[in-house]
């Protein structure tokens, strides 16, 4: 049997776990270059690097936000929906902890603790996205369709 020369990150194991489909795409990571490098670099329209943010309400309870790449997130109305007083990205540390991920390759699968998780519903209108895998410069390719059956991801409407 092949070595499989992929990184077998915690994500890849709750993947396999699943028996997801999908496909790997590395890519040079570039410090801060966000999904506008990822994007590029795949020859991928933005739109479908889903970016995956950590932030905490006001009571420092954390949350997994879902985004388009080329959109951002309005705070405020996914506050308002969730029903607290705010949400606030957290700082790279505290991301760090709450997922196990480094930021720039943090996953929404395998994070270190269970945390909500909320999907911009037209995420889930595409017909593949790419998401991180779980290291910097590691996307995968699957469907949206895995993030609701996996994570219990809520979709919102939450473009800012």
């Amino acid at each position: 049997m092949a070595q499989d020369k992929h990184p077998v990150t915690p994500a890849i194991r709750v993947l396999r776990q699943h028996k997801v489909e999908f496909t790997h795409h590395p890519y040079d990571y570039e410090e801060h270059g966000g999904t506008a490098v990822s994007s590029r670099e795949l020859g991928v329209d933005e739109h479908c690097v889903i970016k995956t943010l950590i932030m905490e309400d006001e009571a420092k309870r954390p949350l997994v936000v879902l985004m388009h790449g080329d959109r951002e997130v309005s705070t405020k109305n996914l506050a308002r929906l969730i029903g607290v007083k705010t949400i606030t990205p957290c700082s790279p540390d505290v991301a760090n902890r709450h997922s196990g991920y480094m930021v720039g390759g943090t996953s929404p699968f395998g994070s270190k603790k269970t945390m909500p998780v909320y999907v911009q519903a037209s995420i889930l209108d595409l017909p593949k996205i790419y998401i991180n895998g779980g290291k910097r410069g590691y996307l995968v390719g699957l469907a949206p369709a895995v993030l609701p059956a996996i994570l219990d991801a809520k979709p919102v409407d939450i473009c800012a």
